[in-house]
C-alpha cells in the first residue's frame, strides 16, 4: 500500500519552476514571448540572435519606448505587466503580452538580464535584481543563457541544437508575418540567416519570410469586411497552381497572433473547394482584425488558442468571400484569354469550378477585377516558375478557362457499333464537321477520346467529361425537395446558432431545406433536396459543427452521384458515343470535373509544330 502523504506548501522556488514550464518549454517560447514584448514596445526594428539553438543563449534588441530603473526592478516579478491593470481589461486587449508571466519564467529557469533607459538588471529567484548603470540605450535587450541549467530534468527533454534552433527561426518567421511594417532579422551562431525589410505589403512578408519556391506573382490579396465594422481580414493566398499534400501552409492569425483555429482553415477551404483537385491544399495566410471584446485569448498559457463570442459571421464571411475571388479570378482570365490572339496554351495553373456558381453570375461579370486584384502577366514570370518547378521535381498541371456550369443533353445510353451504320452516317456527320470545326479522331489506351477542332488537339479524359456532364444535368434540377415522413430535429448549443441558423434559412430553403425554429433550441426540417442522402445526425453536424454552405452540401451529393454514373477509366466506348462525349466536352464552360481534375488537355499546332521542331 501506498504511504500517506501530508499535503504541504510548495516552496517558491519549486512553484515558480512549475509554472514557469507551463510558459517557457523550450528555446523558441523564449523568442516568442521576447518578440511579443519587442512588438508591444513600439519598436520599429527587432533583431533575434540565437547561440546553441537557444539553449545556450538568446537575445533579442528593440529600438522601442525601453524601461526606466523603476521599470527594470518589476518587469520580472512574478505577474509583472505594464498592459493591463484590472479584469475587465483581458476583454479588450490590443497587446500581444498581457499577462506578466514571460520576463519571470525566463527568470526561474535561465539566467536572464534586460538593458534599457541607461541600466541593466540582473534576475534573481533567491533574492533581489541586481542593478547596474550602463550607457545609455534606446530600446531594450533581452537575454537569457543556460537555459534549464538549474532545472536538469527539463533540460534532458530538450533536442539537439540544431533542432532547436530550427523551431526558434520557425517561430521568428511566424512572429514576422502580421507586421510587415517592422524590420525584422535573426542570426543563429553568428550567421545572418534572415532579413526582412519594413514597409513590405502582407504578400510581400508571407511570400519572404517562408520562403516559398514558387514566385510571388503566384500569390493574391484577398480582403473582406463584416458590414457592422466588427472584423475584417486580409487572405493572402496562392493560385491553384501552388498546392500543398496537407494543411500545414494555412496560417491563421487573430489580432496578430498565430492561433490553432480549425474552423478557420476549413472555411479557407470551403472557399477554394473545387479548385484544388485530388485532395491538395492551398498555401495561405489569414489575417483578421476583429473587436477585442468579442475574443477571449486568455484560455491558453502560450495563447496559441482563442474563444470566439461568435465565430459565425466570420466564418461565413471567410468561406464566402474566398470563393467569390476565385469566381471573378476565373472570369477575368477568361477575359484575358479572349484578348489574346493565340489560342489555348499550356500554362502553369489549374482552376475548377467554385461550387455555388449561379447562372446569372456570368452577366454581372467585372473585367477591372484583374486590375485590381492581380499583377500584369510577364513572360519571364512563368518560365522562372517553371524553371524552378523542374528543379524542385514538381508537375504543374495545364489551366484551361472556366464559366458557369449549364445544362447538357443526355448522352445516348446504348449506341450501336454496327458498322454498316457507322458508314451511312459519316456523310452527314463529315458535312457537320466541316461546318463546326470538329473532328472526331478516335480513342486510346481504353481512358482517353482524341478530337481536334480549330486546329486544336484534344486529349480527353473520358471519365471526368462525362462526370461533369452529368452533374451538369443534376445541378440544372438543384433545389427539388423531398418530403420527409417523420422530420430532422437538430438541436443547437445556444442563441448563436439559433442566429447562424435563421441567417441561413434563405439558403437552405433555397436548396431544399425546409426548416424552422421551434424554439428552445430545437429545429425541425421537414424536407431536404432529392439528390441528398444524409441521415438527421449528417444534418447537424453540416450545418453547426462543419457549417457548410447549403449550395455545397448539394454540390457534394450531385458530384458523387455523377462520379458514380459516368463511365469508368477502362470502358470500351462505341465511336458515336465516344464521339459525343469529346463534342460536349468541348462545348462545357467549365472543362473540370466536379472533383477539380481537368476534362482535357490541349495542343495547338504551333506548339505541335514546335515540338517536333518544324517551323
Amino acid at each position: 500500500m501506498s504511504q500517506k502523504r501530508r499535503v504541504k506548501v510548495l516552496s517558491p522556488e519549486v512553484a515558480r519552476k512549475i509554472a514557469a514550464g507551463e510558459v517557457i518549454d523550450r528555446p523558441n517560447a523564449i523568442v516568442r514571448e521576447l518578440m511579443d514584448n519587442a512588438v508591444d514596445s513600439g519598436a520599429d526594428r527587432i533583431r533575434v540572435e540565437i547561440t546553441s539553438g537557444g539553449i545556450e543563449k538568446i537575445r533579442v534588441i528593440d529600438n522601442g519606448r525601453g524601461m526606466d530603473k523603476e521599470d527594470l526592478q518589476n518587469c520580472a516579478r512574478p505577474h509583472a505587466t505594464s498592459k493591463i491593470a484590472s479584469e475587465t481589461d483581458l476583454l479588450n486587449l490590443h497587446t500581444l503580452g498581457f499577462r506578466g508571466e514571460a520576463l519571470s519564467s525566463m527568470a526561474a529557469v535561465s539566467r536572464l538580464t534586460v538593458t534599457s533607459g541607461g541600466w541593466k538588471m540582473r534576475a534573481s529567484v533567491t533574492e533581489d535584481h541586481i542593478m547596474e548603470p550602463t550607457a545609455e540605450y534606446r530600446g531594450t535587450i533581452v537575454q537569457t543563457e543556460g537555459l534549464f541549467e538549474n532545472f536538469p530534468a527539463r533540460r534532458r527533454f530538450l533536442k539537439r541544437p540544431a533542432s532547436e534552433g530550427t523551431l526558434c527561426r520557425s517561430t521568428f518567421e511566424e512572429k514576422t508575418l502580421p507586421r510587415p511594417d517592422i524590420a525584422f532579422s535573426i542570426s543563429m551562431d553568428g550567421e545572418e540567416k534572415l532579413s526582412l525589410p519594413a514597409g513590405q505589403t502582407l504578400k510581400q512578408r508571407f511570400v519572404q519570410a517562408m520562403d516559398f519556391f514558387e514566385s510571388e506573382d503566384l500569390f493574391y490579396d484577398v480582403k473582406g469586411s463584416d458590414t457592422n465594422s466588427e472584423w475584417n481580414f486580409d487572405l493572402i493566398i496562392g493560385e491553384p497552381s501552388v498546392t500543398r499534400s496537407n494543411r500545414k501552409n494555412i496560417y491563421i492569425y487573430i489580432n496578430g497572433r498565430r492561433v490553432t483555429e480549425y474552423s478557420l482553415v476549413q472555411a479557407i477551404e470551403y472557399g477554394t473547394q473545387g479548385c484544388f483537385p485530388n485532395g491538395t491544399h492551398p498555401v495561405a495566410c489569414l489575417f483578421v482584425n476583429i473587436d477585442p471584446s468579442l475574443v477571449d485569448f486568455n484560455i491558453h498559457p502560450a495563447k496559441r488558442e482563442v474563444r470566439f463570442k461568435d465565430i459565425s459571421s466570420l466564418h461565413h464571411g471567410v468561406s464566402s468571400i474566398t470563393k467569390d475571388f476565385f469566381k471573378k479570378y476565373t472570369l477575368s482570365l477568361m477575359d484575358e484569354k479572349s484578348q489574346n490572339d493565340t489560342a489555348l496554351e499550356f500554362m502553369d495553373t489549374s482552376f475548377a469550378m467554385t461550387q455555388t456558381e449561379e447562372p446569372a453570375y456570368e452577366e454581372h461579370r467585372d473585367t477591372s477585377f484583374i486590375k485590381q486584384y492581380m499583377p500584369p502577366r510577364r513572360s519571364d514570370t512563368r518560365s522562372r516558375f517553371f524553371s524552378k518547378a523542374s528543379v524542385e521535381g514538381r508537375i504543374t498541371k495545364p489551366n484551361y478557362i472556366q464559366s458557369l456550369a449549364k445544362t447538357a443533353a443526355d448522352l445516348p445510353q446504348n449506341a450501336g457499333t454496327d458498322s454498316e451504320t457507322f458508314a451511312q452516317t459519316q456523310p452527314e456527320q463529315n458535312a457537320q464537321n466541316k461546318n463546326d470545326g470538329f473532328h472526331f479522331v478516335g480513342i486510346t489506351l481504353g481512358t482517353f477520346i482524341i478530337a481536334e477542332k480549330d486546329d486544336i488537339l484534344y486529349i480527353i479524359d473520358q471519365h471526368a467529361a462525362h462526370e461533369r456532364i452529368i452533374y451538369n444535368q443534376i445541378m440544372a434540377d438543384a433545389g427539388q425537395k423531398q418530403e420527409l415522413i417523420v422530420p430532422y430535429t437538430v438541436y443547437t448549443d445556444g442563441k448563436a446558432d439559433d442566429n447562424y441558423l435563421e441567417a441561413l434559412l434563405p439558403k437552405l430553403n433555397e436548396a431544399g431545406f425546409t426548416g424552422k425554429n421551434c424554439g428552445d433550441g430545437k429545429w425541425e426540417f421537414s424536407s431536404v433536396p432529392l439528390r441528398w442522402k444524409g441521415k438527421e445526425a449528417d444534418l447537424a453536424r453540416d450545418l453547426l459543427d462543419r457549417r457548410i454552405n447549403p449550395g455545397d452540401m448539394i454540390n457534394a451529393a450531385a458530384a458523387s452521384t455523377a462520379c458514380r454514373a459516368a463511365v469508368m477509366d477502362g470502358t470500351v466506348l462505341d465511336e458515336k458515343t465516344a464521339e459525343e462525349i469529346a463534342r460536349k466536352a468541348l462545348e462545357l464552360p467549365d472543362p473540370h470535373c466536379p472533383h477539380g481534375r481537368p476534362v482535357y488537355t490541349a495542343i495547338t499546332r504551333r506548339q505541335l509544330f514546335s515540338l517536333v521542331k518544324r517551323i
